[in-house]
């Protein structure tokens, strides 16, 4: 049975990485079962992280124009029968209600899988000339998807995301906006705030987003080497504009289809998080994401000590520092610290009679464990620099865990060994449809495509496109 290390509360990542992430779930008090099978409950502190998420994907989905609406929870079953009808491979894990009122309903209704469809029939609605687009549209809710093997954050019945949808007059309108939104919103805030290198490419035919001409992925690689899709971006080409008839009048005067792009990403965020940056003393959060950047704990109930406590705090917060404050001195000391060591806040620092005789304060990073002695007239100077220092350090730390379990193959045998233990990168050529079903035996799959420079590929079916593969969540 795999234990705790001694000093650490949890279970360590090398001995059993599924079991660590559980217990950072309950100790860092991020979530919990709620009370239908695979549901979850956000806990305070996992919830101020996904506010956190939203402002920040939020502000930047809005800087590319799209504006946020809210649609119903109840979508029609005929919406998504008119949708299979049209999209090949359409086949959502559906919840229905047939009953409500006390009576039975003329017509069941979907607890909705995600809002294409009523989206597609308010485009359709409010899409009249060529004046009306792009119409660029955004929706911050939750979807319900009957999961059979649920994870917290990673796969539950209901989760919280965003999903985009918009309507466009063109095909390379339509591309290239899908395109903006997963390099400018998705690629720069995974990466410059959450602080995980992030692979960018387009999905095989196999993988492909059911209906979508193109799906585009980022994917990050997680502590144990796994994969995980943090956000997704697809051109629909007008497949979905065609099934609820989508259409424009061109400054011709002829009636033409859209083209419509949806994406989206969701709470699974949360989990890429944990699993991306969290070591065996739990969370470890970066400080452009963090809710609380800077807790300042009092090691012992002084009267002098809890005032220069509350004061230091009240200075970092007018620095522009998320700063807490933590008085709890009813509590052990040793108990606190582990707490906030749990939840991953990026710098932690303690006052204590001895620190004030000296003139100083401790300051304590949480991703090295590092301690040392600032000035109390440069704590704030200095706490500013320092997160801008953890931030920067946390993202090289997790290109480094990249690059060393990245391996540059030329054959299936090849790519499966490496698959083992991180990503493989194989030529298209070499891999292809055949190769990639004969990885998908031994749960491998192809991550990306991309350019042999790692961006996304204009087109797929070029020569020197490359194959990611590996094992993913």
């Amino acid at each position: 049975m795999a234990t705790a290390r001694r000093g650490s509360v949890l279970t360590s990542q090398d001995a059993d990485f599924p079991r660590w992430y559980q217990e950072v779930l309950d100790k860092a008090e991020l979530a919990d079962n709620g009370p239908v099978r695979g549901t979850m409950v956000i806990r305070p502190f996992g919830y101020s992280l996904w506010e956190r998420v939203q402002a920040e994907i939020d502000t930047r989905i809005k800087l590319t124009g799209a504006e946020n609406v809210y649609l119903p929870l109840f979508i029609p079953e005929s919406y998504l029968k008119r949708e299979a009808e049209h999209v090949e491979g359409f086949s959502p894990e559906l919840a229905v209600v047939t009953l409500a009122g006390g009576k039975a309903l003329p017509e069941p209704l979907v607890v909705r899988p995600t809002s294409e469809t009523v989206f597609g029939e308010l485009m359709s609605k409010w899409v009249q000339s060529h004046r009306d687009l792009p119409l660029l549209l955004n929706q911050w809710a939750n979807v319900v998807r009957w999961e059979l093997r649920p994870r917290l954050f990673l796969r539950t019945t209901e989760f919280l995301w965003q999903e985009g949808h918009t309507a466009h007059a063109t095909a390379e309108d339509a591309a290239a906006y899908a395109l903006r939104i997963h390099l400018e919103v998705y690629r720069d805030f995974l990466q410059n705030v959450l602080g995980l290198p992030i692979l960018v490419g387009v999905k095989t035919a196999r993988e492909r987003f059911a209906g979508a001409v193109n799906t585009m992925s980022c994917e990050a690689m997680m502590g144990d080497g796994k994969a995980l899709q943090m956000a997704t971006s697809h051109e629909l080409g007008q497949n979905f504009a065609k099934a609820f008839d989508i259409t424009y009048t061109d400054a011709a005067g002829q009636r033409q289809h859209c083209w419509t792009t949806s994406w989206g990403s969701s709470t699974r965020i949360i989990g890429g998080l944990i699993m991306g940056h969290g070591d065996d003393h739990g969370l470890v959060v970066p400080p452009r994401l963090a809710p609380i950047q800077v807790v300042v704990l009092a090691v012992k109930d002084d009267e002098q000590v809890l005032d220069a406590v509350r004061r230091l705090t009240v200075d970092l917060t007018g620095a522009g520092v998320r700063a807490r404050v933590d008085l709890r001195t009813d509590q052990g000391f040793g108990r606190r610290v582990t707490d906030w060591e749990l939840k991953g806040v990026p710098l932690r620092i303690e006052i204590g009679p001895r620190d004030l005789a000296n003139g100083e304060v401790s300051v304590i990073r949480r991703d090295t464990r590092a301690k040392t002695p600032v000035p109390a007239g440069q704590v704030a100077t200095t706490v500013v620099q320092l997160l801008d220092t953890v931030q920067q350090e946390l993202h090289g730390n997790a290109v480094r865990r990249l690059t060393s379990r990245m391996v540059d193959t030329e054959s299936l045998q090849e790519a499966r060994e490496a698959a083992r233990t991180g990503f493989a990168r194989i030529p298209w050529r070499i891999l292809g449809v055949q190769g990639e079903h004969a990885l998908a035996e031994d749960a491998i799959s192809v991550r990306c495509l991309q350019t042999a420079e790692g961006a996304v590929p204009p087109d797929p079916d070029a020569v020197d496109v490359v194959a990611v593969v590996g094992r993913s969540y």
